[in-house]
């Protein structure tokens, strides 16, 4: 099978899969006749009306703007904390344990102290709590791919006097990229979780708060046509960074054939 013939059956594979279940669903739902589960053309006609007019801009806009600027500050918290201590045992051996600590913490624990923290429900309190909950992959995946670069190669660039910026500009940053990015995939997928959490519990606008208020009034088309909503996001948000990785990484793909890898 040739490449061009492998990326279509690779394509209809990833296709056929859902596509089977949404029959399924129609099917299914057709003579059930379960007000529990609407069928699949009257959650698709809710999702129409919902997302892609009515109440895009005044609910869909603000989930995809915290997602954009939580994942946005843990990409660079994340990145700028893991290096350094990527680069230092002595400072792994003291930041560890908190790390540790912090990230083994589920979401919903911490939601009631961001709002009392930040004194309100609105933007601030839910960049900021996305922010937190997607620094960790990130920046222990920062860590991590830093410590495994070559010592060799470091200790050559000091002895050439290379600058300690540029070190981490032309060596460390390079070598520890793919991995990097492997946190980043997590994390947006981390985002979108967290994003509906603090929308769920807290907030006067987004998807989540239009799940909570479908849930709590038993519309359940709209209920299920905003979980559909959460689906659709979180995979073209993860296409949308394979895509940027496969152009920003295509250099490492180069060298990993080169090498036989």
């Amino acid at each position: 099978m040739n490449r061009s013939a492998y990326r279509v059956a690779k394509v209809g594979a990833e296709i056929a899969v859902p596509v089977a279940i949404l029959v399924g669903w129609q099917l299914w739902t057709a003579h059930a006749h379960s007000t529990k589960f609407p069928r699949l053309s009257t959650i698709l006609v809710t999702f129409r009306d919902m997302w892609l007019f009515s109440q895009f801009g005044t609910n869909v806009l603000p989930s995809l703007e915290r997602i954009g600027m939580g994942f946005a500050i843990a990409v660079i918290a994340g990145v700028a904390l893991g290096i350094p201590l990527g680069l230092s045992r002595l400072g792994r051996l003291w930041a560890m344990p908190h790390i540790e600590f912090w990230r083994a913490m589920p979401p919903p624990a911490l939601l009631p102290i961001s709002i009392i923290l930040l004194h309100s429900i609105g933007n601030t309190q839910k960049v900021s709590f996305i922010a937190f909950f997607c620094l960790f992959p990130i920046l222990l995946n920062t860590i991590d791919g830093v410590r495994g670069i070559d010592p060799t190669l470091i200790e050559t660039a000091r002895s050439y006097n290379v600058p300690r910026l540029e070190r981490i500009r032309r060596l460390v940053l390079p070598a520890a990229a793919p991995q990097i990015a492997a946190g980043m995939r997590t994390s947006l997928s981390l985002a979108v979780i967290v994003m509906v959490l603090s929308e769920y519990f807290s907030s006067t606008s987004g998807v989540g708060y239009v799940l909570l208020i479908s849930k709590n009034t038993f519309q359940l088309a709209p209920m299920w046509a905003a979980i559909v909503l959460i689906g659709v996001l979180g995979y073209l948000l993860n296409v949308l960074f394979l895509i940027a990785e496969r152009r920003l990484l295509a250099w490492h793909r180069g060298w990993r054939a080169a090498a036989g890898v």
